[in-house]
């Protein structure tokens, strides 16, 4: 399935733990849709904001149940992509939100 690098890359991962990757490993994550696979992503990393990717990782973030009350359902599980980018390079939409 062919992919435009902007429908690749839906959203990047903001947590506790991704912000340490960044600054200890110069590794960032994003959320990706379920049919992309690891050159796509690495294409779409290079082409939106030019740095040079030097490894990708994907995994499955599995489904979890959730309750409110008596009515019980899923939240949908997802797809995530730990990209490693050359040292020096920087990803700027990373960089404005760290707290």
């Amino acid at each position: 399935m062919s992919l435009h690098p902007n429908e690749v890359l839906l959203a990047p991962v903001v947590s506790e733990k991704s912000y340490a990757q960044i600054e200890g490993s110069n590794t960032y994550s994003f959320r990706i849709h379920p049919d992309a696979h690891k050159t796509q992503v690495r294409q779409a990393v290079e082409e939106l904001f030019e740095v040079t990717v030097e490894r990708v990782n994907i995994s499955h973030v599995k489904p979890k149940p959730k309750r409110r009350g008596l009515i019980r359902g899923t939240k949908p599980g997802w797809k995530k992509a730990v990209v490693q980018v050359r040292e020096g390079d920087t990803i700027e939409i990373f960089e404005g939100a760290q707290v």
